[in-house]
């Protein structure tokens, strides 16, 4: 008589539940813009605090049911739900983030300083207040959630071919393209040895076939150019306040792009500037937690800031990808005071704005706007600003921004698409 084996679904337990796989589960609220908290009065200093760690983590279990019914309801009858069996769980699983270098605690913090990961007791809630105390994420971490959101995009969009950029120019070296021309100085010496000798066997063969110089003819191949990308994050305050959250999902794409940048095209620099009253440039750490704040639209002088960048880069290919929802709406004026109108589309900041726009197509910089609104005096400014740069301007919402970036980076055509 044969034995039965009876085989039921495996259900993952806590145990089980590595840090990448936690990561996953938490990443929408580590990136979060300030849009879940209060959109009519953002802070732009705020800080994910290790309190809010813990939310996300409970929330994230109870949402893949890795909760049970007892534990849950232990948690909602505590006075304090940190302090229950659940809480434990949750204050086990974010030490496992600090240990594995994904998390760290925030600058100043008890537990050791910001770069000093799997300090003992640093997200414990029992050692500090984790109301206040704030966390960091690690580059381990930042590379995490730029790896996870560019196979998220990509896979959406279909396979895609990366690895260069396509020019319209052309040059000699190994991989041809079919066609020769004749050796010009300074070219790679990839000859096409048959038109070479039919070029020398033109003269006669009386006194053997004697090679000079004009009878050689080298194979053409596609110039893969290296691109320097500035990319200006609008965190005005309509990024969050009309219902719907713009900015994190803006922020989630840089991360994206940077990880592409760094894995697929390591001949290229790419840098990050936020704009608003005014602007400033930030570094990739710091592009996660970034936040909007209760501010203006200054996109002339994140224009400006993002010129000044480039003009340090060596680099014959030099873009500007800008994502925005909102017309220019502040200035810096000479004395450095910030002018600011939002009612309308005001003639002053217009002017300034395309003053930018112009220095930007004079100094050979293209401007891809990616518009997260589809106001017409939105419409006909950014349709305005891409054909001065010969840049592209796609009308996009914040669930399909990731595709068009990444696809448009990749591509390089010069086209408008409406």
């Amino acid at each position: 008589m044969m034995r039965a084996v009876r085989y039921s679904k495996y259900e993952p337990m806590l145990d089980d539940l590595d840090s990448a796989d936690l990561m996953r589960m938490i990443q929408d609220q580590l990136l979060a813009s300030g849009f879940d908290h209060d959109p009519w009065d953002p802070d732009p200093d705020a800080r994910p605090t290790l309190d809010d760690l813990y939310r996300a983590i409970a929330e994230a279990l109870l949402r893949e049911g890795m909760i049970d019914d007892a534990l849950l309801d232990a948690a909602m009858e505590a006075d304090d739900w940190r302090q229950s069996e659940l809480g434990r769980l949750v204050r086990d699983l974010a030490q496992r983030l600090e240990r594995d270098g994904f998390l760290r605690p925030g600058e100043g913090e008890s537990g050791g300083a910001a770069g000093a990961p799997g300090a003992a007791g640093a997200f414990d809630a029992t050692a500090d207040d984790p109301g206040r105390a704030t966390i960091e994420l690690t580059d381990k971490a930042i590379d995490f959630l730029g790896y996870r959101t560019l196979k998220d995009v990509l896979g959406g969009a279909g396979a895609a071919s990366l690895g260069a950029h396509e020019t319209d120019a052309t040059t000699t070296g190994v991989e041809t393209t079919g066609a020769s021309r004749p050796y010009a100085f300074g070219d790679a010496l990839n000859l096409d040895v048959t038109e070479t000798f039919k070029q020398a066997a033109r003269r006669g063969l009386d006194d053997g076939l004697v090679l000079e110089e004009g009878d050689l003819w080298v194979h053409e191949t596609e110039l893969a150019s290296s691109c320097a990308t500035v990319v200006l994050l609008d965190c005005s305050h309509s990024m969050i306040l009309y219902g719907e959250d713009r900015f994190t999902p803006a922020k989630r794409v840089a991360l994206a792009l940077a990880h592409m940048i760094r894995t697929q095209y390591p001949g290229d620099t790419v840098r990050f500037v936020l704009f608003h009253d005014s602007a400033e440039e930030i570094p990739l750490a710091r592009l996660a937690t970034a936040q909007v704040g209760p501010y203006h639209t200054n996109t002339a002088e994140g224009l400006r800031l993002a010129q000044k960048i480039l003009s340090r880069q060596r680099k014959e290919m030099k873009q500007i990808v800008m994502i925005t929802d909102g017309k220019p709406s502040a200035i810096t004026l000479p004395g450095g005071r910030i002018y600011k109108n939002a009612y309308g589309i005001d003639p002053l900041v217009l002017g300034e704005t395309l003053r930018e726009v112009g220095a930007c197509r004079r100094s050979g910089i293209q401007v891809n706007t990616f518009m997260l609104a589809r106001d017409p005096e939105l419409i006909a400014f950014v349709q305005r600003v891409s054909r001065m740069t010969r840049g592209k301007a796609y009308f996009t919402t914040p669930q399909t921004i990731g595709r068009y970036v990444l696809q448009d980076f990749q591509a390089r055509r010069t086209k408008l698409v409406n």
